[in-house]
């Protein structure tokens, strides 16, 4: 595939910049050449687009995704191409986005011998409008914020339960089940106790 990197410095702040990419919808009002962009769900988004004098249309797959940090994607159909797209704080109200793409070139046309450098001044004209786009605005137009690992969505980061909540169970709620050869856990134990001391004050409780 052919790769090409950009990057440049954006006068907001990083969560500003990085919440306004995951709006893959968007895209059209900054990048050149996109007519439309769906998002399928959180991994999966259909494109539209006008590349080298044709119609052309694609779905792709986010692979990862780590709020503040970076997204990447790949295209699971139509012309292979892939990016990823980074964000890295120079300050309180000043990011650096670092995009970099690459495609494999399709047909006679596409393989020019200035077909690298018509993709180059693309990627370099996205980063630039993308700029345009953040600061004029001054705000995202909407944020998803949770994360993809291996192309699988964690929606809000984690669907994990911190263990320690379950020492706020009542007695009458039994903490999550454990595998057989796990050993309790404090709350296990305290859960326990609570339902022994409970039995053993109702059986003081019933008559002779």
């Amino acid at each position: 595939m052919e790769r090409v990197e950009k990057s440049i410095d954006i006068d907001c702040p990083i969560s500003t910049v990085y919440n306004q990419w995951t709006q893959f919808e968007e895209f059209p009002s900054f990048m050149a050449g996109v007519t439309e962009v769906r998002q399928l769900d959180d991994t999966h988004v259909h494109w539209r687009a006008r590349i080298w004098g044709k119609e052309e249309e694609w779905d792709a797959e986010i692979t990862e995704q780590e709020p503040d940090k970076r997204i990447s994607w790949k295209s699971i159909s139509g012309a292979p191409n892939a990016g990823t797209v980074r964000f890295e704080p120079l300050g309180v109200d000043r990011t650096r986005l670092r995009l970099v793409m690459a495609y494999e070139p399709e047909g006679a046309a596409e393989n020019v011998g200035d077909a690298l450098g018509i993709f180059s001044a693309r990627v370099q004209n996205t980063v630039q409008d993308f700029k345009k786009f953040i600061e004029k605005r001054g705000q995202e137009t909407g944020a998803w914020r949770g994360q993809v690992v291996d192309g699988e969505a964690q929606p809000d980061g984690s669907k994990a339960v911190d263990e320690s909540v379950k020492d706020s169970f009542p007695a009458s709620d039994p903490p999550a089940s454990r595998l057989p050869d796990e050993p309790p856990s404090n709350a296990d134990a305290k859960w326990a106790a609570a339902e022994a001391a409970a039995r053993r004050e109702r059986e003081d409780m019933d008559p002779e």
